[in-house]
């Protein structure tokens, strides 16, 4: 090759390069923004929109496997009593508890969101109506025997769940919907434990 030949070919292979460094870094920086549009903003969870969008793989999964899976919904009790009492650091940390309470206690198929404010939900691959109605329990069991304290200061904080059980089919918002109503009925009822209700697609 002759020496102008070779700086041509040296001269693209450095633009290549540069190119290729370029594709990386934006790809990347994609990487970190959707994952980024996916984390809740206060706790290690991951937000409404990817809860939603996880839960409606999961409807698709159930549908097409014949396998069932439930979604469990959270409320935490008296987070108004807390945030007036001792301030909303304190009710920010109590949600951050309660969010690392709950990733501790599920398995690693199992999806933990925040969906706003003090209300979590939880998707079971694999669960039935009797399993979503244990982990339920055991989950606020949790919650509750966590030892939440501020400043040296023990506040108590227990929570309300409902359970909604699918087999496929339907819609990631109707789910969430149904699971929510179980756990207002559970809050009207605290002495009665009703079945969570499930529908077959």
């Amino acid at each position: 090759l002759t020496p102008k030949v070779r700086e041509a070919i040296q001269m693209l292979m450095a633009e290549v390069q540069r190119l290729r460094r370029e594709v990386e870094a934006g790809r990347a920086r994609i990487g970190y923004l959707e994952k980024l549009a996916d984390e809740d903003s206060l706790t290690p969870l991951i937000n409404r929109r990817a809860f939603v969008r996880e839960l409606s793989r999961m409807l698709a999964y159930a549908e097409r496997y014949g396998a069932p899976g439930s979604v469990l919904y959270f409320d935490i009790n008296g987070m108004k009593s807390i945030n007036d009492r001792f301030g909303h650091a304190a009710g920010d940390a109590a949600l951050r508890f309660v969010a690392d309470r709950l990733l501790q206690n599920v398995r690693e198929s199992d999806a933990v969101g925040r969906l706003g404010g003090d209300e979590f939900a939880v998707i079971l691959a694999h669960a039935d109506e009797t399993v979503a109605r244990d982990k339920g329990a055991a989950l606020a069991a949790a919650i509750e025997n966590g030892d939440f304290a501020w400043q040296g200061q023990p506040i108590p904080l227990t929570a309300a769940y409902g359970a909604f059980t699918f087999h496929g089919g339907g819609d990631a918002a109707a789910a969430l919907d149904a699971a929510d109503q179980d756990m207002y009925g559970r809050k009207k009822n605290r002495s009665a434990d009703p079945e969570p209700r499930t529908v077959k697609r």
